[in-house]
């Protein structure tokens, strides 16, 4: 008989932050930190400002230092984070979902299996809106995998995954992003100057990214996109998270919650 389903564990409620967090990567550590001394699962919903996040490899490219400088200079300054992967954007329009909890052995759910759940609750939120999307990789994408969420085979989530061991216990991390309201076209457009700035040979397809909001659109023909789309995602997402309805959020303008 096999082993069932994986589920992500019950958060309670949902942060959602307000003000764009000028720092997400220390801010995770800070999560991942206060759930290994508390033992509570914590999930954050929140927007960092416009710029990017890239591995440290990029800091080996040859026009490195440069391509950074010009990058900050055309309002998209770029954050180095420690894990692997590639260059992911954020700013107004794309929104960032952190879960953060521990296991009592690294064992407790494997990679993949931790990968389907969240991406199946990730797919959950966004049937609530009526889209239809699925766990794939999507060539061309920035930051590509095999656990993308796709909309018409083009690319609105992205996501990745850490295990950390913290004072001795083991702690995961789950992070989406997710590209709400933002212009896939000015997202990839910028992404490639910056790339090619940088000296590397790797360019992106503004074919294989799209919007929530479009594909909102394409499912709901005849429709004006609602002014308060960003906010019904949000909504989504933290009745599917938080596991009820209407869902428990706590909003805080800045910084952690208390």
């Amino acid at each position: 008989m096999s082993d069932p389903a994986p589920r992500l564990p019950t958060f309670g409620f949902v942060t959602l932050h307000e003000a764009p967090l000028a720092d997400g990567i220390a801010q995770e550590a800070e999560w991942l930190a206060r759930v290994a001394a508390g033992g509570r699962a914590a999930a954050h919903l929140w927007r960092g400002p416009p710029g990017f996040v890239v591995p440290r490899s990029y800091e080996r490219r040859p026009c490195w230092a440069e391509a950074r400088a010009a990058a900050a200079a055309q309002g998209w300054p770029v954050q180095v984070r420690a894990s692997g992967g590639g260059l992911v954007p954020q700013g107004p329009g794309v929104l960032n979902l952190s879960l953060a909890w521990r296991v009592e052995t690294a064992q407790a759910m494997d990679i993949d299996a931790t990968y389907r759940a969240f991406t199946d609750e990730l797919a959950g939120a966004f049937a609530r809106l009526g889209i239809a999307a699925s766990a794939q990789p999507v060539e061309g994408s920035f930051c590509d995998g095999r656990f993308n969420l796709a909309v018409d085979g083009r690319k609105v989530v992205g996501t990745a995954q850490a295990w950390r061991r913290i004072e001795g216990r083991s702690v995961v991390l789950s992070h989406a992003v997710i590209v709400a309201t933002a212009d896939p076209v000015a997202l990839t457009a910028a992404a490639n100057r910056f790339e090619a700035a940088c000296g590397g040979a790797r360019r992106y397809s503004a074919d294989a990214l799209a919007c929530l909001a479009e594909a909102w659109a394409a499912a709901h023909p005849g429709q004006a996109v609602p002014e308060d789309f960003e906010r019904r995602v949000e909504r989504a997402l933290a009745e599917q998270f938080a596991r009820m309805v209407p869902p428990a959020v706590r909003r805080v303008g800045t910084g952690l919650q208390t």
